[in-house]
Formats: structure tokens, C-alpha cells, sequence
């Protein structure tokens, strides 16, 4: 009986050896909320079908120490993420992403130069700006010193829980020109000043952390005003019919980028698919839905008009808007998210 068990057990752990675990399905992760609606039915649902295999998606709202945690336990259950352009700097620096191959991407050359990282794929340009209720704000606010003025716009107002963007839109409406946020921003003097400037306005914030909150705020009538990404605003006007305004003078752009989290188990796969999502043809779909640019040179250039003004790359909606300054924050951002939370706090 002994030798028949003993025989048994060897033929079980044989098969153990001989037959690869079953690999989870490949995991996608982005930002929820009616832009990953969008993402759902251009890539994910394509992507999907075109291999023959289930894609899960699952949404975030960003924090890098979410990804490291990830890596470090070992292997990640999420294999390909969105992430902002400071996680991608901050994640390619510490090794907890796998190197694009950017041949499968049609080449780094098909790309602005901000969506091109050793670890990381350009996905969007998308712009956080002052949006409002059109129907409720005949004449809504043009500047950042409007959002601060609760006696020419009564009401509560709404603002990412966070400092990055925070500190600058506060500077811009302390009267400095967007041009020079992070010249000040860059001293202590300009910290001090942004600091005391949301002191002013600390008991009219309503703190939002995910991107579907501002339009949920608005909707509800809970603020009279708020920051937001510009997609999420077109994107509620087309499907729910609503008269969202979004300020585009003022307002900081930024580029989001793919990446593959360090040892995924579907590291392949989801190079594949975000070969697949970076495709002139498919990329050029996202504008109907959502307006956010696209990294993807060839498949800005498809872009109907209709949906092109609503973008931040538009030429007219860039002059007055600044790029987020990944440098600065790459370096700051520990020390001045620390301060931040210690002022809220108060």
C-alpha cells in the first residue's frame, strides 16, 4: 500500500511539473468612469476577440505606491496600467515596469516626443481645467481667480485631493501667469504663497479623488464649480446632453501612458494589446467618444474637426494652457504631498 501511495504521489507531482499553471486572464487597468466606457468598446472588447481570450479591465485613481506595492509582493495581478506621466517616471526610474518594445509600436518615431518612454506608451493628452454648469452659469468663470472669487460665484467649488495641480492653480489665481507657476512654485517663498492662497478658500472645497466625481458634483448641484478633466466634460455633454462648460486658458496638460507592470505573467500579451490600443486607426476612434489628444501623430491627423476643437491639442485650446512639469514633481512630490496632507489636516 505504502509503495502505491509513494508511486502516486511521484506520477502527481510529475504531472505538477509537466503542466503549467493555468496564467490568469490578461488585466488591463485605467481610470473608470465614462472614459474607460470608451476604452471598453475602441480597444478592450477588439482587442478581446481579435485573440480569442477574455481581457478583464479594472479602474484606479492613481498613487504610485499602489503599482510598487503590486511588484513587490511578487507577481502582479494587473499587467498593463494607465498611468500618469509621474508614475512613469518615478516607476521606469525603480525598475517596476517591463521595457517597451517599441518596434510593435510602429516605432517611437509614430509618437509626439511626450508619449515616448523606454517604459512606457503615450495614450492620451488630456487637460485639467475649470469646468462648470453652463445652465446654471450663464456667465461662468474664465480664470482661475474667478474659481477664488466665492463672493462673484457663490457656492461651494471642488478640486483634486492631491497637491500636484492643486499648488499651481492656486499661484494662477494669486495672480501669477501660467507661464511662470513653476518658476515660483520652485522657491519657498512660491510654496508659502500657494499655500496661503488655499487658505482663503480651504472651508469652500469639496475634495474630489476620482475622475468621475467632478461631473457627479456638478450634476447634483453640490458645487458651483470644480476642476476636471476636459474628456470627462465632453464626453457627459454628448451622452447625457448637459451644458458643462470647460476653460481651457490656464489649464495644465499632461500625457498618460501605458505601461507593464515588472514580471507580469502576461507581459506578451499585453504588449500586444497595447500595440493593439496604439494603432493609428484604432487610436483615432477615441475623440468620437472622449476628447482627449492623441499621442499617435498619424491618428491625430484623422480626426474629424467636429471633435478636434474639443481637444487640448488644438492649437487655440494650447495657448494659454501649460504642461505639467514631471520634473518638478518627480522631485517635489513626497515632500510636498506631506505638506499637503498636514494642511488639510489643520
Amino acid at each position: 500500500m505504502k509503495v502505491l501511495l509513494a508511486a502516486l504521489a511521484s506520477a502527481a507531482a510529475l504531472m505538477s511539473v509537466s503542466l503549467p499553471a493555468h496564467a490568469r486572464d490578461l488585466t488591463v487597468v485605467s481610470w473608470g468612469g465614462n472614459y474607460q466606457e470608451a476604452q471598453r468598446k475602441i480597444y478592450f472588447q477588439p482587442f478581446a476577440a481579435k485573440i480569442g481570450a477574455t481581457v478583464l479591465d479594472e479602474s484606479w485613481d492613481g498613487g504610485y505606491g499602489v503599482l510598487q506595492a503590486k511588484v513587490k509582493a511578487g507577481t502582479p495581478n494587473w499587467d498593463a496600467v494607465q498611468v500618469e506621466a509621474e508614475e512613469l517616471e518615478l516607476g521606469c526610474s525603480d525598475g517596476i515596469y517591463e521595457k517597451i518594445d517599441w518596434q510593435k509600436m510602429g516605432g517611437r518615431h509614430a509618437f509626439i516626443p511626450a508619449g515616448v518612454n523606454d517604459c512606457g506608451v503615450g495614450a492620451i493628452v488630456w487637460s485639467t481645467g475649470i469646468a462648470y454648469d453652463g445652465d446654471k452659469l450663464k456667465d461662468g468663470p474664465k480664470s482661475w481667480a474667478d474659481f477664488w472669487d466665492t463672493a462673484k460665484y457663490p457656492g461651494k467649488r471642488s478640486l483634486r485631493k492631491g497637491a500636484k495641480y492643486t499648488l499651481e492653480f492656486a499661484l494662477m489665481a494669486d495672480g501669477v501667469p501660467a507661464a511662470d507657476v513653476y518658476k515660483v512654485l520652485k522657491t519657498p517663498e512660491g510654496v508659502e504663497r500657494a499655500f496661503k492662497k488655499l487658505d482663503a478658500l480651504k472651508g469652500d472645497i469639496v475634495w474630489w479623488e476620482a475622475g468621475a466625481q467632478p461631473l457627479q458634483l456638478l450634476s447634483s448641484g453640490q458645487v458651483v464649480m470644480t476642476s476636471a478633466y476636459n474628456g470627462r466634460i465632453s464626453a457627459i455633454n454628448r451622452s447625457e446632453g448637459k451644458h458643462f462648460g470647460f476653460v481651457f486658458p490656464d489649464s495644465i496638460y499632461a500625457v498618460d501612458s501605458w505601461v507593464i507592470l515588472k514580471n507580469s505573467p502576461n507581459k506578451d500579451a499585453a504588449m500586444n494589446f497595447i500595440a493593439f490600443a496604439s494603432q493609428t486607426e484604432n487610436q483615432a476612434k477615441l475623440p468620437e467618444y472622449i476628447a482627449y489628444g492623441l499621442p499617435n501623430i498619424a491618428a491625430a491627423k484623422l480626426v474629424p474637426e467636429k471633435y478636434a476643437a474639443e481637444l487640448p491639442t488644438t492649437p487655440d485650446n494650447l495657448k494659454r494652457a501649460i504642461p505639467l512639469d514631471v520634473g518638478f514633481w518627480t522631485d517635489n512630490s513626497e515632500e510636498l504631498s506631506k505638506r499637503f496632507n498636514a494642511w488639510l489636516a489643520r
